[in-house]
């Protein structure tokens, strides 16, 4: 049986910034490490928050604009290391152990959705880093907890103050499947995005009757539960 996890260390990188004040103040009251990037990092600074940069914690500059901020082997490995099994090689490269991850993603389907958007706007709006911390602790739900909707901040606090500081395994579960869902969405808008510029960059001026895209990518998010199917017997939404 999985045990709860305690929150000892959170990441906090959030372009959607709702909410995001008042969960890292009720994390820190709880006696949780807030580590953070640029304008979030900054955002709880001003609130009085105590706050580590990554790049203090790192020792290795943001750089190019921006594209680099996160992707270092002390941010991954403190994220990905498994307890109990990694903790050697953790110990040897001064990785500390990364708890939660809160991470929403760049706003890359308002930005697409402008009409004067061009080419090169929308390729500054795909995040790298935000979905790479996504997935690394979605892959290890088992000792972190991964939050990308601003609306699991309440429960998971409560949750914290009912297990002593920590989050069960079936939390973890689920919030890991949420942020697989979050990534597999941004990346579906992305490729959709892109696949419906191919004319256009094969020297076509417009898209050809019964042309389809190569893959179409839908996602859906479900409503509510039907009480039948078309059949009694049959389940449906």
């Amino acid at each position: 049986m999985q045990q709860p996890r305690p929150i000892r260390r959170a990441l906090l990188s959030v372009s959607d910034k709702t909410g995001i004040v008042e969960f890292a103040e009720a994390l820190s009251q709880r006696g949780v490490e807030l580590l953070s990037t640029g304008g979030t990092a900054r955002l709880l600074a001003d609130a009085g928050l105590p706050v580590t940069e990554v790049s203090d914690y790192t020792g290795f500059p943001e750089m190019m604009d921006g594209r680099v901020k996160t992707l270092h082997p002390k941010v991954h490995g403190g994220i990905l290391g498994r307890r109990g099994q990694d903790d050697a090689v953790m110990n040897q490269h001064d990785i500390q152990p990364i708890d939660m991850v809160v991470v929403n993603l760049y706003p890359f389907a308002q930005t697409v959705a402008r009409p004067d958007c061009s080419l090169e706007d929308a390729v500054e709006n795909i995040d790298i880093g935000g979905p790479t911390m996504v997935r690394s602790a979605a892959k290890n739900h088992k000792d972190v907890a991964i939050v990308v909707k601003s609306s699991d901040y309440a429960a998971i606090i409560t949750e914290m103050d009912n297990n002593d500081g920590s989050l069960r395994y079936a939390t973890r579960f689920d919030l890991a499947i949420k942020a697989f869902e979050h990534t597999a969405a941004y990346d579906s808008m992305i490729a959709n995005y892109f696949g419906a510029l191919v004319p256009a960059y094969h020297g076509e001026t417009e898209q050809p009757s019964g042309r389809f895209p190569r893959t179409l990518n839908l996602n859906y998010i479900k409503k509510q539960d039907m009480r039948y199917g078309e059949n009694s017997h049959q389940q449906a939404a």
